[in-house]
């Protein structure tokens, strides 16, 4: 599967993005589909991840209430609707495919495949 992600973009403090996280070459029905971060001088952090059969989500606790991660079935896309963003959450985005449903959503490593990522930057 390839995963191509986009939406980023240069917002101010309380503001909006909506990232998506588009598929191609195989149905996401077997899939976990989880974005993570990454900002200059940082591990990566895991964000939020989506089974893609049940729908069940997961959230890393300083997103929780201001991210929602959601799927749209017949695009085969993954959304990250991030609201009240704020300057913490400046980084690249990635997406990842987890096929399988392998171990713990926040793991990367039990990710199989990564998009290229996308650059989030919010000003103050």
């Amino acid at each position: 599967v390839q995963l191509q992600a986009y939406g980023g973009g240069v917002v101010q403090a309380g503001g909006s993005l909506r990232l998506s996280c588009a598929a191609s070459g195989s149905t996401l029905s077997s899939y976990r589909i989880g974005w993570f971060r990454q900002a200059p001088g940082k591990e990566r952090q895991f964000v939020a991840a989506i089974n893609w059969r049940g729908g069940s989500t997961y959230y890393v606790d300083s997103v929780k209430g201001r991210f929602t991660i959601f799927r749209d079935n017949a695009k085969n896309t993954v959304y990250l609707q991030m609201n009240s963003l704020n300057v913490e959450d400046t980084a690249v985005y990635h997406c990842a495919a987890d096929w399988g449903y392998s171990g713990s959503s926040s793991n990367p490593y039990g990710y199989d495949y990564w998009g290229q990522g996308t650059q989030v930057t919010v000003s103050s």
